[in-house]
């Protein structure tokens, strides 16, 4: 849906709030109580009520909108700006869009947005083949413990957060294959996990969580790595020259240096507490990336989910 078209929809606060509900009401509402789909609208209250056991459940009650007094208006037309941009939008650029007085709000609108996304993501396990391999992004605890700037580099780095960053392939066309510059296998699916160190458990946590037992993983030489293979069918393990890295896994490194540019020029500095909801939003996005107009509604659904915050895993296929 391009801007003007959905000025034009969504032009005022009941327009936007009918649209909710009439989302809510197409995809199902269950009571909490007597786990009854049978409702009726009470217009006066805006809110549903149970034809079996009289449970009344309000227009905001189970989603994103739970315990947010912000209007309707602002939580459609963030979830528009959020994924119909490219690069993304910043907490303050849509405080100034919305025209809302405080930042504070706003900014927590976006990450219960970000995080509904994770949740989303989190209900799917990568299969097949699937890159693996850890990354440092700059977060803002750029300090040691005793309070001196943390300037030493590679793994032992105090200024920047770990995370474990996996990518789903499949085999790329014979076109593609026979191109120089063209990748031999083609992404289907990413996932970033942060994690508190990069330990071997802390691998293996990520794995046995995100990667179905039945995929291939590709990783380097990296010890923390050798006893991946207990978790999935088939590990190729062995050193990978810095060289030949963005040919063995290119999909990681290419998702990872994209990350980095996006989070550096539109943020410039981020919360390593928050760093998960930003990746939240930049894995959602390159899986749907190839819906276009129905990434909207589809944020809808993860939205007014019951409840929003639910988690159940199944497999990415």
């Amino acid at each position: 849906m391009r801007l003007l078209e959905f000025s034009k929809r969504f032009g005022d606060e009941e327009s936007c709030k009918l649209y909710f509900k009439e989302f809510r009401e197409n995809q199902g509402l269950i009571c909490s109580k007597c786990e009854g789909k049978d409702f009726h609208w009470i217009p006066s209250y805006d809110r549903w009520q149970c034809k079996c056991c009289m449970k009344q459940i309000t227009l905001r009650s189970g989603t994103l909108l739970e315990a947010s007094k912000l209007p309707y208006h602002y939580w459609i037309y963030a979830i528009f700006f959020m994924v119909n941009t490219k690069k993304g939008i910043s907490a303050l650029e849509m405080q100034r869009q919305l025209g809302h007085k405080r930042y504070e709000p706003v900014w927590a609108m976006m990450h219960k947005i970000r995080n509904a996304m994770g949740n989303r993501d989190d209900q799917y396990k990568l299969d097949k083949i699937v890159e693996f391999d850890d990354a440092f992004v700059k977060a803002s605890s750029d300090y040691k413990e005793d309070g001196t700037h943390g300037k030493r580099r590679g793994r032992g780095t105090l200024s920047k957060t770990p995370i474990a960053m996996m990518a789903s392939t499949a085999k790329g066309s014979e076109k593609a294959q026979r191109k120089k510059n063209k990748k031999p296998t083609r992404l289907r699916f990413i996932k970033m996990k942060v994690i508190e160190d990069q330990t071997a458990k802390s691998f293996e946590d990520v794995v046995q969580e995100n990667i179905d037992k039945t995929s291939t993983l590709l990783t380097d030489g990296l010890k923390a790595y050798s006893k991946l293979h207990e978790h999935v069918k088939k590990h190729l393990y062995g050193k990978i020259p810095a060289v030949e890295a963005d040919k063995k896994l290119p999909w990681v490194h290419t998702a990872i240096s994209n990350l980095k540019r996006e989070l550096l020029g539109k943020y410039h500095n981020v919360k390593d507490d928050y760093l998960q909801s930003y990746l939240n939003e930049y894995c959602y996005k390159v899986n749907r990336r190839y819906l276009g107009e129905k990434l909207f509604e589809r944020v809808m659904v993860a939205a007014v989910e019951q409840p929003w915050y639910g988690r159940k895993i199944v497999i990415l296929t």
